[in-house]
């Protein structure tokens, strides 16, 4: 009886809505138009549209495969030692002060998504928010951190970042809601190739929203997802992060190396926050590894062996600079590619010159959801309604296709 009644109480459960990213993914693969164009995947394609995996990965793998002092053993609950230590110089600069004077306290997580998950559970447990439990994030931001802040009960807000009229940033409605936001909030920035945007503040920006927020006592949640594959410079990619940190601004930091490793399905990420004293950074870890054993007790190990045995060798660690460049390089080349089409062939209304402004996998297009909406349905070029494109999604083979359709919408919708 009581097995029947636990049963019938999920009868009312509404159907979710699909992953507007997964469906579009699902309906670029039912589709069977010979030039459908897939610009909706935040995954790095090659010039032929195929998955690419780096060259050092394969030899990583290599390496690993044959090395018979690797077993399937747990790692620790706090993940894979050496990729943490590895991992943290990487973003912060071996000779940081938070590095050499062990005030980082880096835990081994679940990826991009993994790491924004922990580092917003343990703000949920362990900060002292100023009043109500929320965090500012920009607008538009990456989908997901509605939800993952959300779950662990800090609301999400939104501030100015993205300015519709010249497809760039809002810096004065960023700053003014930065500037106004209550003392000791926590604000969500992306460290490089922001998304869905591809819009960054530049440095001289980036100095006056951390003196700003150091003002206030605010807390920084770094998001960096795309660390060497925003300008191919891996130390150029890290500016934001160790300039916050240089200045002393309380910090938490999610990190992925799903882009720039090209190990998507291995999930590798680490969360790193910042404390002000090595006492101080054990303490943290101590918590850290107490919440991340109640959700997956600990992290996967294969994936970040290979990144650390990448970033523990110097002609692994030299092939995978490369590796960037290789990736990097080819997204830089279509916008410019795409940017020439449309302004010296096509010579397509309107100014164009954010698709070569613009940094990183993502490119915000301005063009309209009507707009969007009929790519889609009559060019079979699959986009976001908001005119987010992924730049890895074009190649030599489909660019000017994708140009020549996009002239055609913007002349007549």
């Amino acid at each position: 009886m009581s097995n029947t009644v636990a049963a019938e109480s999920f009868d009312d459960v509404a159907l979710a809505p699909l992953d507007v990213i997964f469906k579009l993914s699902a309906d670029f693969k039912a589709d069977t138009f010979p030039q459908k164009v897939n610009l909706g995947v935040g995954a790095y394609r090659d010039d032929n549209s195929k998955p690419w995996v780096l060259p050092v990965i394969k030899k990583a793998n290599e390496i690993l495969l044959n090395d018979d002092s690797v077993d399937h053993e747990y790692l620790p609950i706090t993940g894979l030692p050496e990729f943490c230590d590895l991992s943290g110089k990487l973003l912060f600069g071996a000779d940081s002060p938070v590095v050499k004077e062990k005030r980082l306290s880096t835990v081994q997580c679940i990826s991009g998504t993994g790491s924004n998950h922990l580092a917003a559970l343990f703000l949920s447990r362990f900060y002292k928010f100023n009043g109500e439990k929320k965090a500012f994030i920009s607008q538009p931001t990456w989908v997901n951190h509605f939800n993952i802040f959300r779950n662990v009960g800090i609301e999400p807000v939104t501030y100015p970042y993205y300015d519709p009229k010249t497809i760039g940033l809002d810096f004065d409605g960023f700053l003014g809601a930065v500037q106004n936001a209550p003392p000791k909030s926590v604000i969500l920035l992306h460290a490089c190739a922001h998304n869905p945007t591809g819009v960054d503040p530049t440095h001289e920006q980036w100095q006056t929203i951390a003196r700003v927020m150091k003002e206030r006592a605010h807390h920084a949640f770094f998001d960096c997802a795309y660390q060497g594959f925003a300008s191919g410079d891996l130390d150029a990619d890290a500016w934001a992060v160790r300039h916050f940190a240089a200045e002393g601004i309380p910090l938490l930091v999610c990190q992925s190396f799903a882009k720039n490793a090209g190990l998507y399905g291995e999930r590798v990420g680490a969360l790193h926050i910042v404390a002000k004293s090595a006492d101080a950074a054990a303490r943290v870890k101590s918590q850290l590894a107490v919440l991340q054993r109640s959700e997956i007790s600990n992290p996967p190990a294969y994936g970040a062996r290979l990144v650390a045995m990448i970033l523990g060798q110097p002609e692994l660690f030299a092939q995978w600079k490369q590796d960037i460049k290789t990736m990097a390089g080819r997204i830089i080349d279509m916008r410019h590619e795409l940017h020439r089409l449309l302004t010296q062939e096509l010579k397509t209304p309107g100014n164009w010159d954010h698709i070569i402004n613009q940094i990183g996998m993502f490119s915000f297009t301005g063009l309209s959801p009507e707009q969007c909406k009929t790519l889609i349905e009559e060019y079979h070029v699959y986009l976001t309604s908001n005119g987010r494109i992924s730049m890895a999604g074009l190649n030599s083979h489909n660019i000017q296709y994708f140009a020549k359709a996009v002239d055609t919408v913007v002349r007549t919708k």
